[in-house]
């Protein structure tokens, strides 16, 4: 881990980007991590570097066939958990089971797609729900260069409050933030 945390300090800090930490650290070591904008897959590469860079454990859900490839060695040591799309799957609940083994961050990107989306996809909140783990929000600021991660909205919240309410907190962070992605057309800050 300790060379990992060195190569991500480092090429964020060689690619001109920091990281705004918004929240205790602690609660990136087991949470759904909501990250949006997602206009480009430098997002991911970016977020990649800043866990690397804060020393935490991150995974993303990928298609197994990345996982069963050649160079699938390489996309599990960077976090990937196959998964079998051609199969209906039960998502919300295999993922509470992998937080039962272990403790990591779950990337979701809830638009789903780098295109622009009129709403949000749900499953990350019902995710943090089975899992009993809080949600922590992240952002690639493209103009300033800037990644803010660490605001998080615990599980007491998600098993008290409605599901708008905490829509609503979740869009007003971005809107707080003023984040610009990578490609702006491509992102519709009205969440739900």
């Amino acid at each position: 881990m300790l060379m990992k945390k060195f190569i991500g300090k480092a090429i964020l800090k060689l690619l001109g980007w920091k990281i705004v930490l918004q929240g205790d650290p602690a609660n990136l070591n087991r949470c759904i991590l909501v990250v949006a904008p997602h206009t480009a897959n430098d997002e991911y590469l970016l977020g990649n570097l800043a866990y690397w860079a804060l020393d935490k454990p991150l995974k993303i859900i990928i298609k197994d066939q990345h996982t069963k490839a050649w160079y699938g060695g390489v996309v599990k040591a960077l976090g990937g958990i196959g998964i079998d799309r051609s199969q209906k799957n039960d998502l919300v609940n295999f993922v509470a089971k992998q937080f039962e083994k272990e403790d990591f961050s779950l990337v979701i990107t809830p638009e789903g797609t780098r295109s622009r989306v009129q709403k949000w996809r749900k499953g990350f909140y019902h995710m943090a729900l089975a899992a009993k783990v809080p949600l922590v929000l992240a952002a690639g600021d493209f103009s300033r260069k800037i990644i803010y991660i660490g605001k998080s909205i615990p599980v007491s919240d998600l098993e008290t409050r409605s599901f708008e309410s905490i829509m609503q907190e979740i869009q007003q962070y971005y809107i707080d933030n003023d984040i610009v992605p990578k490609v702006p057309e491509n992102w519709n800050p009205q969440i739900y």
